[in-house]
């Protein structure tokens, strides 16, 4: 196969125009074969129309799908006087001790947090001037009423288990507006800057907020990532894009060692981020890391799509991404295994792929590695909350119009599930702290997001978070159905214990879906933090355990209670388990297949990583 440093053109393929925005000589990818693209012309184009107007007053989040939420609530709520009257009690019997303790602050038996405290992974009111009396029990206050309506919302006989999480999650949210860290006058921490400083974080805040409102106007909301530039700071592992066409660019990274291992590594990284989250820095890579240990890394790198990708495929993603990636490899190393590596909706895509392999006899895979990922969407964590069919078909209209989901919109849906760190705790730092968090890495790489093309997001969210049709056996690969349990390739498996995306109890189920040997690995820290975890940075434990394929299933919680924490980096580990399903090292092989022109390949990272 011949290495382009431009887009080779797909087979039997004739592209439309390049996509706007794009670089030149780029083109916007062709439906997957035998798929009928979507019609140019969509049923009920009015009211599609409105749906998208809609969506930006609501945030993307279907009104009806609240409407229907509520009613449900209100509605078994209205029939249960019991439950109503217990209720009510409850609100009595909390005021009546948080009355008792404002008198009795100072006395043993009660003082700060006596009546309840914040939980573990609540920072809000951490530090210690919120032992003060009167902001404690302020606090105390807040926290009772979050602790009364989380009560008040759930628990109702008769109420669907999704309505009652999304009313739930709703008013959570509505309350986290009015926790008393989020006003200068009921947070102590800001009232004493505000001393120290002669009032001038107030000052700074306003600069703070203008500065950001004028971005915000300017089609800028991001501050700019600061010292670290993409391909200069930060994705500066060296090497050469070896591959592209209309999806993806494939970089092959110089070997660090003199001699490395024969199988290479394949990382497939999800299209939702930009790749380079495993390239950060130096001294956080995990490419930089695997070149170390000897290994011969190659990555795919997606483009990021515009509104004429509108008609891509999921299974594009399969045929131009992972199946092109893996050809690739075989025209440079022939005849070797790969061990292939997929993180976040790159796993998901990766154990589909292999499912499809093991189903047509392809054992080009020595090993598969899952870093947060999910197969099976039954309990996907509070992501789903919205997923059903009202919502699904409200965003459908919007990315209909758009012909993608755009970065803003998967910002916010990423941010409201963590809405206390990531929006009320920086507002309060930046416009009332007059505080700015000095720029970091994955700050810069969290503000260079990225888009998703309508066809793809669609069939994403309707087979799989709705239907759960791959854990099923119902996902259809070629118009023939995988089945999951068709793998029997050795797989290591990585969850993280803080992870809203994909819950580590969630990505566990792998266990009983495969017919494979499963090392699972659940580490601390969240979605991205606990992956991103080099070796020598304090703060890392994991815990480790392998199920052979004919062994007894056991659950996550009998796991988690059977297995003892280790402190450090998962990452030794992981290349211990690699290097030992490997061959013994010999001479690193070359790099990429030379041009016909004598033509110098590009450097990595690319092109498609800069849009």
């Amino acid at each position: 196969m011949p290495v382009n440093s431009t887009m080779p053109k797909a087979e039997a393929s004739t592209l439309p125009a390049p996509v706007g925005g794009g670089a030149p000589g780029r083109k916007s990818i062709e439906p997957t074969a035998g798929v009928r693209p979507q019609q140019a012309v969509e049923s009920y184009p009015a009211d599609r129309a409105f749906h998208a107007a809609l969506a930006r007053l609501s945030g993307g989040i279907s009104p009806v799908a609240l409407l229907l939420a509520y009613t449900d609530w209100l509605s078994h709520l209205a029939t249960s006087p019991q439950r109503q009257l217990e209720i009510s009690q409850e609100v009595v019997r909390d005021g009546k001790r948080l009355f008792e303790a404002a008198q009795h602050f100072f006395s043993p038996q009660h003082g700060p947090w006596s009546l309840i405290r914040p939980s573990a992974w609540d920072r809000r009111f951490a530090r210690p001037e919120w032992e003060i009396p009167p902001f404690n029990l302020l606090a105390q206050s807040f926290l009772q009423a979050e602790q009364w309506w989380h009560n008040a919302t759930t628990g109702t006989r008769g109420v669907a288990k999704q309505n009652e999480a999304i009313v739930e999650f709703s008013v959570r949210q509505m309350l986290d507006v009015l926790a008393p860290s989020n006003f200068a006058a009921t947070n102590p921490e800001v009232l004493q800057k505000a001393f120290q400083s002669g009032g001038e974080n107030f000052v700074r805040g306003w600069q703070n907020w203008c500065s950001d409102w004028v971005r915000l106007l300017s089609g800028h909301p991001q501050p700019a990532g600061g010292d670290f530039v993409v391909g200069e700071t930060v994705a500066t592992s060296p090497g050469k894009v070896v591959f592209s066409n209309e999806l993806i660019e494939l970089i092959q990274y110089y070997p660090t060692t003199d001699k490395v291992h024969p199988q290479p590594i394949l990382i497939v990284p999800a299209w939702i981020m930009k790749y380079y989250i495993l390239d950060l820095s130096p001294q956080n890579s995990l490419v930089k890391y695997l070149t170390g240990q000897g290994f011969t890394v190659f990555m795919i790198s997606w483009r990021n799509p515009g509104a004429k990708d509108r008609d891509v495929a999921f299974d594009d993603y399969r045929t131009l991404g992972v199946e092109a990636a893996l050809a690739t490899i075989e025209d440079i190393i022939p005849d070797r295994q790969v061990h292939a590596l997929g993180y976040c909706l790159g796993g998901t895509l990766l154990s589909i792929a292999a499912a499809a392999m093991a189903r047509d006899g392809d054992n080009r895979l020595k090993s598969i590695t899952l870093l947060a990922a999910q197969v099976d969407f039954t309990e996907a964590g509070e992501l789903t909350l919205f997923i059903n069919e009202s919502q699904v078909a409200f965003l459908e209209d919007v990315m209909w119009q758009r012909g993608v989901l755009d970065t803003t919109q998967m910002a916010g849906a990423f941010q409201l599930l963590r809405s206390n760190d990531l929006i009320w705790s920086r507002l309060t730092r930046d416009y009332l702290m007059g505080e700015r968090s000095p720029p970091s890495d994955l700050m810069a790489w969290n503000a260079d997001a990225t888009r998703l093309p309508y066809r793809m997001h669609s069939e994403y969210l309707r087979k799989l978070f709705l239907n759960n049709d791959l854990a099923a056996g119902r996902y259809l690969v070629e118009g023939r159905p995988i089945s999951l349990s068709d793998i029997h390739t050795p797989m290591f498996v990585v969850g993280t214990v803080l992870d809203h995306v994909a819950p580590w109890k969630s990505a566990y189920k792998i266990h009983f879906l495969v017919d494979a040997d499963v090392t699972f690995l659940l580490t601390s820290g969240g979605h991205n933090a606990g992956i991103v975890a080099p070796p020598g940075e304090e703060g890392h434990s994991y815990r480790l355990r392998t199920k052979a394929a004919d062994a007894t299933y056991i659950g996550p919680d009998e796991w988690l209670n059977s297995v003892q924490p280790i402190e450090g980096s998962w990452w030794p580990e992981w290349t211990k388990w690699l290097a030992a399903r490997s061959g013994e090292p010999s001479a690193p092989p070359q790099i990429g297949i030379k041009l016909a022109d004598g033509q110098a390949l590009p450097d990595a990272p690319g092109d498609y990583v800069r849009q």
